[in-house]
């Protein structure tokens, strides 16, 4: 068993986790639970969405731009095969 690279980076860990429980969330809502600046949570969802686990999608509220950060249904397959991967190593370990 092999945990996805993509998703075990810790910063791409917390993101996935975040996402995984909101149908979208804000930008600054995910930089700032993650603890992030602009620029680390920019490249990390760069690289989610270029595997196809998370979608970004941009706008306007107001006169001001957003983005917004959601996961595809291949991130949330992918997701929940990770977790199960990690439930599985630490199960055998704990038994």
């Amino acid at each position: 068993m092999n945990l996805d690279p993509v998703i075990h980076a810790p910063t791409r860990l917390q993101i996935m986790s975040l996402l995984a429980t909101a149908q979208e969330a804000e930008f600054s809502l995910v930089r700032d639970s993650v603890e992030v600046s602009d620029s680390v949570l920019s490249k990390h969802a760069a690289a989610l969405e270029a595997a196809g686990y998370v979608v970004i999608r941009k706008g306007h509220v107001g006169k001001r731009p957003r983005t917004w950060l959601s996961l595809s249904d291949q991130g949330r397959k992918a997701f929940k095969a990770y977790i199960e991967d990690l439930q599985k190593i630490v199960g055998s370990r704990l038994t």
